[in-house]
């Protein structure tokens, strides 16, 4: 897996990553169904207010964003349309599952642990990348990346210790607001897991997502944040999630739920219920073929495919991760952060 360092103003990073990834984005990004099917929205007045909620809060992760689509070479609607394309998946036809992630806390001779199996569409395998980013002002951080997209929305951390990994959700309740992907991009500069969850709980947002957060200290929250709702757990307990909304809490928001994600939410917690605590042989399992946790497109080609697997564990030195294209058990990429730094 390629690595990148970029370093600078929200524009500079931007302009990083759409160097880095501009023939992934003109090849693979844009020629997926996914995109084709937003292409109706540009020029749009609900796309156009999604840019305006973006630009009212959070500018510079649409700076950002203007980097991209210019390192790149690409006009600036088309990449913002990309990044806008969970807050109008009620509106378009997407076969994307994305993601299962586990949480599991310290035991007696073992860390806490939070893994992560990045799903997405089959024709962006192999196109992502990790990227290390040294902002002039704010929070280092690093993120696995998709050719045209902020950071945020696959996993990543920061300096100070907070670790995310996302889970697609889809509940009807999409709205014009803030774009769920700039709110994840934002949570990676956050400096402590309360403004992490104070972010989470705004009103203002177009959509969301299901958080997975921690910390330095290996405290763990499981955060549902669709549009009209928010549901955070703080994680005691072996904790799996999928693709849909669980808490009974939001019980009430009508949602989308697949088979791939209710199989995959069912087959990981009937692992953890029966003991297993080893994070790949979970995230690498493919006993159901027809909806296995580890995804391999299994159906279609716009199926679903495990771009990457993320674990990492919080000792006493600091958090310790690997990144796995399953089922190989030995990490492409490895490292760590110091609970110092």
């Amino acid at each position: 897996m390629d690595q990148i360092i970029a370093s600078g103003t929200p524009y500079d990073l931007g302009q990083a990553l759409g160097r880095k990834g501009a023939k992934a984005i003109a090849d693979a990004s844009f020629a997926t169904p996914q995109f084709r099917a937003l292409e109706q929205w540009i020029g749009s007045d609900r796309l156009k207010g999604l840019e305006a909620a973006a630009r009212r809060h959070f500018p510079d992760h649409v700076r950002e964003i203007e980097g991209i689509a210019d390192g790149a070479g690409q006009p600036f609607e088309k990449i913002f349309l990309w990044n806008c394309r969970g807050d109008l998946r009620d509106l378009v036809r997407s076969d994307e599952d994305a993601c299962t992630s586990l949480m599991i806390p310290a035991e007696a001779g073992r860390p806490a642990i939070l893994a992560h199996n990045e799903d997405g569409d089959a024709a962006l395998a192999g196109q992502g990348f990790l990227a290390h980013f040294e902002p002039d002002q704010g929070t280092a951080f690093a993120a696995y990346c998709y050719p045209g997209m902020l950071p945020g929305h696959a996993f990543g951390w920061n300096a100070v210790g907070i670790v995310q990994t996302i889970n697609n959700i889809r509940p009807h309740d999409l709205t014009v607001g803030i774009p769920r992907h700039v709110i994840t991009r934002a949570v990676l500069s956050a400096e402590s897991m309360d403004e992490v969850l104070d972010l989470l709980k705004r009103t203002d947002r177009a959509s969301g997502f299901h958080h997975n957060l921690a910390d330095g200290s290996g405290r763990m929250v499981s955060v549902e944040a669709p549009a009209s709702g928010y549901a955070a757990i703080e994680v005691a307990a072996p904790h799996a999630h999928a693709n849909h909304l669980i808490r009974p809490d939001l019980a009430g928001i009508a949602q989308t739920i697949s088979d791939s994600s209710r199989e995959r939410q069912k087959r990981a917690e009937e692992m953890l219920a029966a003991g297993e605590r080893d994070p790949l042989t979970i995230l690498f399992d493919r006993t159901k073929a027809d909806n296995p946790i580890l995804c391999r497109a299994e159906r279609e080609a716009s199926d679903s495919y495990t771009l990457a697997t993320f674990s990492c564990s919080f000792e006493a030195g600091g958090m310790q991760w690997g990144i796995y294209h399953g089922p190989e058990r030995e990490p492409v990429l490895r490292g760590g952060l110091d609970r110092a730094a």
